[in-house]
């Protein structure tokens, strides 16, 4: 028995005539292609996941859909995160234009970002994700939810979530693959003692899914650069809001300031 493999169509629409859609159902019942989900993604245009056995049934999709004069194929392969996405919240998610693994969203994208990032950190292996972003936009608690949503137990080493928290030292349980490691890097930074840093060297080493926020600044005080991110991700409360570090490393850091820093031996 032949395994049913997944396909991402993308179609535009040319002339939205009555009765188009269930034209295009009725199509892909006729070759037995299952229709998963479908939704519409950016203007005019029409995503769908499918399901099918053969490569054939495709092909012979895709002959059919070029005659058809309403419509203009724009995709067909199989599902990229960003495709499934797409359909899954009716829109792309947008990336760098010249860095192809930087992925910007804002506040009201939420929703899509939690997505985004739980299907991220269901990924196998050693996988590191920088996220940027002023603060109280939302990138603590976005990480948390896509932790839940992975099923993951994420574990801080660094953040300022209630107060500012540091681990110099993990108990033996919680060197483990299915953790999901979250550290505030300008905290880590302010902080840096050695037990700290060794923390994260070993947790570096780990085949599991760590999370930095503030990637820029941890990169500038540590031996870690950019390139060694697979992912980074920005959040704003506008798509207009600048990043900056300035206001960051100083008022929110100081402990007069109403924040009591402590650390987890």
């Amino acid at each position: 028995m032949d395994e049913r493999k997944d396909w991402y169509l993308e179609y535009e629409i040319l002339y939205n005539r009555p009765g188009l859609l269930g034209d295009i159902a009725s199509l892909l019942g006729m070759l037995s292609i299952n229709i998963i989900m479908i939704n519409g993604v950016e203007d005019a245009h029409r995503g769908m996941l499918l399901l099918c056995k053969e490569d054939k049934q495709m092909k012979r999709l895709i002959t059919i859909l070029d005659t058809m004069q309403t419509i203009q194929v724009k995709k067909i392969r199989r599902p990229k995160l960003r495709d499934k996405l797409a359909v899954m919240h009716g829109r792309y998610i947008k990336s760098d234009s010249d860095d192809k693994k930087t992925f910007r969203f804002v506040r009201d994208e939420l929703g899509i970002l939690v997505d985004f990032m739980a299907e991220l950190f269901k990924k196998d292996g050693h996988v590191l994700v920088g996220i940027r972003g002023m603060p109280r936009v939302g990138k603590t608690e976005s990480v948390v939810a896509a932790s839940v949503c992975a099923n993951k137990k994420w574990l801080f080493l660094s953040s300022t979530l209630l107060k500012q928290t540091v681990r110099s030292q993990l108990i033996k349980h919680e060197y483990h693959k299915d953790y999901l490691y979250i550290l505030d890097g300008i905290v880590s930074v302010k902080r840096s003692s050695e037990k700290h840093w060794q923390v994260i060297r070993e947790v570096m080493q780990l085949p599991a899914v760590k999370v930095i926020e503030h990637p820029d600044v941890f990169v500038q005080h540590s031996e870690y650069t950019l390139d060694d991110f697979d992912y980074i991700i920005e959040l704003r409360n506008n798509m207009n809001e600048e990043i900056t570090y300035e206001k960051l490393e100083k008022p929110e850091f100081d402990e007069q300031d109403g924040f009591s820093m402590f650390d987890f031996e």
